[in-house]
């Protein structure tokens, strides 16, 4: 399937590993220019430097940033504009999952968790949604299946990406049919380096017997997996979808729904 998506401009935040990198790489192969975003700028130049030598150099920006700086903004548009003139694709993905088992966690662990999960989402589409508007372009935000319904995540993580949920809405039904807007939902994704690969290397048994009882797929997903999802859900094969919700979760929803 043609996905239509040759040299189209796309920004990606949190792209230096996981979910964020593979989406990367799955447009760079469908032949578009990713812009990626991390706030370390070590890890994230060393990943540009290898997805450049892979795609070619004039494919690939690396931008440092923390994406829920609005002071940062203005440098990274103009980057955008100077290299681009433009951007048709904006993919919000910076995330943490990490927190704590209270039940309400104490107000700054609240707030870092907010931060991390839903002000740098909310900083990449005010930032990105001008430039949207001009092209006609689509806004992603990764979410998770934890903003969806109440599975045992931390309670200020799955707050803040239900509110995700809720904002990618409310901008689809109010930016159409300008820019298309929509929100891919996670289950859980295992890649090295990640939380789970911390949580296996605590309990292994543990983790193996949740996947058996939970996930009907009985595996995780893989970040590929992920990134597929969201390269079509961004694509002129998506034209007639905004204001969804993409569940990709090998089925762990499917009974609580």
């Amino acid at each position: 399937m043609n996905l239509d998506l040759t040299d189209k401009r796309v920004l990606i935040t949190g792209a230096s590993r996981g979910i964020g990198l593979a989406i990367a790489e799955g447009f760079l192969r469908e032949g578009a220019r990713v812009a990626i975003l991390a706030r370390s700028a070590g890890p994230l130049l060393e990943t540009a430097e290898r997805l450049a030598a892979q795609h070619g150099q004039n494919r690939v920006l690396a931008l440092p940033c923390d994406c829920s700086d609005a002071d940062a903004w203005p440098g990274i548009l103009n980057r955008l504009q100077t290299a681009w003139d433009g951007l048709d694709i904006a993919i919000a993905n910076v995330g943490d999952g990490r927190s704590v088992p209270d039940a309400m966690p104490d107000a700054d662990r609240f707030a870092q968790t907010w931060r991390s999960n839903f002000a740098t989402a909310e900083q990449t589409a005010r930032a990105t949604l001008p430039l949207l508007e001009e092209s006609q372009g689509c806004l992603l935000f990764v979410s998770s299946i934890a903003g969806l319904e109440a599975i045992g995540a931390p309670t200020d993580y799955s707050v803040a990406k239900t509110a995700l949920v809720a904002l990618s809405k409310q901008l689809a039904r109010k930016l159409a049919p300008r820019v298309r807007v929509n929100c891919l939902a996670p289950g859980n994704v295992y890649f090295p380096g990640g939380s789970w690969d911390a949580k296996i290397r605590s309990d292994a048994g543990r983790v193996d017997a949740l996947i058996e009882a939970t996930v009907p797929m009985r595996r995780f997903g893989t970040p590929e997996e992920m990134a597929d999802a969201a390269v079509f859900l961004c694509s002129a094969r998506a034209s007639f979808i905004t204001g969804a919700c993409l569940v990709v979760d090998g089925g762990q929803t499917v009974s609580l729904f």
